[in-house]
């Protein structure tokens, strides 16, 4: 798919799979050792695994990733 052909299917809605429903995010898991970040909307699609409490294992080093909110501007980056 071209830029345009992107662009055009963004902004009308239909990127199909492609899209994230930023709204639907609470944060990031982090690694701190490793300086991975996961978005919490898109674990599930990275394929990570996840320890007996359901925290998503860092895809580098197999350690329990850290959540993290970011309140400040209202985005969960």
């Amino acid at each position: 798919m071209g830029i345009v052909n992107k662009v055009s299917a963004a902004l009308s809605g239909s990127a199909g799979t492609e899209r994230v429903d930023v709204d639907a995010s609470r944060g990031a898991y982090w690694c701190d050792d490793c300086s991975v970040r996961v978005r919490d909307v898109t674990v599930d699609d990275e394929g990570l695994d996840r320890d007996a409490e359901g925290t998503p294992l860092c895809p580098d080093c197999g350690d329990a990733m850290r959540f993290e909110r970011t309140h400040a501007d209202g985005c969960a980056c």
